[in-house]
């Protein structure tokens, strides 16, 4: 299967456009997953720069849409109302939102499990959204452009690349994300409940 999969990436006539639509669907389920296999694939010249960028980010922009709109949709639904609004912690994110608003939402961006609720909760709140555009798209080029921009490069290291091992990067640099998600939400968080 690994074998089958590093071939098929190494094959320079896989279709850019299909490789470009696979990179929007992954950020659906992983985003991270998917801004360092559109890194990789560009290091390797399979894919353009410009367009593993572009797909990185419209995966992901309208990702972060979809929610907002889920729970802007939520609010027509009187079941969804009422179970929000009985949450202990509503208040205190409602609060938070609207006290620092552009702030939250563009941290938020950076931390894995608060995406979900988070954007979902500005719908529901119906937070403007030009506002909410403007600090997702901001974090999203932050975050993104910054991780690219390193697995590119290392990427494109000529001992890297000329190794039997260069599938390790994915995993590696996979791992290393996981890993500083984790530190900021711990870091995050832990300013929330003080």
């Amino acid at each position: 299967m690994l074998e089958a999969l590093q071939s098929m990436l190494a094959d320079r006539t896989t279709s850019v456009a299909w490789l470009f639509i696979g990179i929007i669907l992954l950020s659906y389920v992983l985003e991270d997953l998917a801004i360092v296999t559109a890194a990789i694939l560009a290091s390797q010249g399979n894919l353009p720069i410009s367009w593993a960028l572009l797909a990185i980010f419209i995966g992901i922009a309208t990702g972060d849409l979809a929610l907002y709109g889920v729970g802007r949709s939520g609010r027509r639904f009187r079941c969804v109302r009422l179970k929000l609004l009985k949450m202990p912690y509503f208040p205190m994110a409602k609060q938070r939102f609207e006290t620092h608003l552009f702030l939250n939402l563009f941290i938020i961006r950076f931390v894995p499990g608060l995406r979900t609720v988070g954007f979902t909760l500005s719908g529901f709140m119906a937070l403007p959204m030009s506002l909410f555009l403007g600090a997702v798209v901001t974090a999203t080029a932050l975050w993104s452009g910054l991780v690219f921009g390193i697995i590119y490069t290392f990427g494109q290291q000529a001992w890297l690349v000329a190794t039997q091992y260069q599938w390790l990067l994915m995993p590696v640099a996979l791992l290393g994300l996981l890993s500083v998600n984790r530190l900021i939400k711990t870091t995050y968080l832990k300013g929330v409940d003080k």
